[in-house]
């Protein structure tokens, strides 16, 4: 499974390319210039890892810091920054930072300790009434599902168990026919209006980009597939 790493950076260039080596270590790679739109992606979800500058404009790296872990973010963060004294090493790790690299930096130092961050980071969990994914947890008996923000919402019996068949076959394709079948039963006449607007509240809720979906994949002219 490929991760998904942000990196918050003022200098462009080095932004652009700490990206470029991230995506020939085959990771996906996004960069911002700023605090608030640090915040303003984090917030969307399906981010790994976090690699957080101090010294943003508009929100500094320890004001971000502090807001993701104020409202539960999790996220592992690897602050990466030129600032090495010792009272910022320790602010960082007051604050919650996974890790703190100094610049200059060596690459690979840098990318062992990403891969270390994510190693450490429980793989998704998917059971007879959890899911866990992308920092969204789903009770399936209950169904309610805690997203990444913190926001709780109500899954619908449609939701609910669409969602639960795609992850319970996670990496398979699961075509169209299936999914009727299973949401309204073998009579049922297939409707692919109703299963699509399914489909389209469950991406609204749990994908970052739900135009691009990287959880639930359309597999064009077969069906959908569940990637956590």
């Amino acid at each position: 499974m490929n991760r998904w790493i942000l990196v918050a950076e003022d200098e462009r260039a080095l932004g652009e390319m700490l990206c470029d080596n991230l995506s020939l270590e085959g990771y996906h790679a996004e960069h911002v210039l700023n605090g608030q739109a640090a915040l303003e992606r984090m917030q969307k979800g399906g981010i790994d890892l976090l690699i957080l500058d101090v010294m943003l404009p508009v929100h500094d790296g320890f004001e971000v810091l502090r807001r993701l872990r104020e409202r539960g973010d999790q996220t592992p963060v690897l602050i990466l920054s030129a600032r090495s004294a010792d009272r910022d090493r320790i602010r960082g790790l007051e604050l919650q930072a996974d890790d703190y690299l100094t610049k200059p930096f060596n690459l690979r130092e840098l990318l062992l300790r990403i891969d270390a961050l994510l190693r450490r980071r429980p793989p998704p969990a998917v059971g007879e009434d959890l899911l866990v994914f992308g920092g969204h947890r789903i009770d399936f008996r209950a169904m309610q599902a805690t997203c990444q923000s913190g926001e709780r919402v109500e899954l619908t019996a449609s939701e609910t168990k669409l969602l639960k068949l795609l992850a319970g076959r996670a990496g398979t394709v699961v075509t169209r026919k299936a999914m009727v079948e299973h949401l309204f039963g073998g009579s049922a006449v297939p409707t692919v209006r109703t299963l699509d607007n399914v489909m389209l509240r469950l991406r609204k809720l749990f994908e970052a980009d739900p135009a691009n979906p990287r959880h639930l994949q359309t597999v064009r002219g077969i069906g959908f597939r569940f990637d956590a």
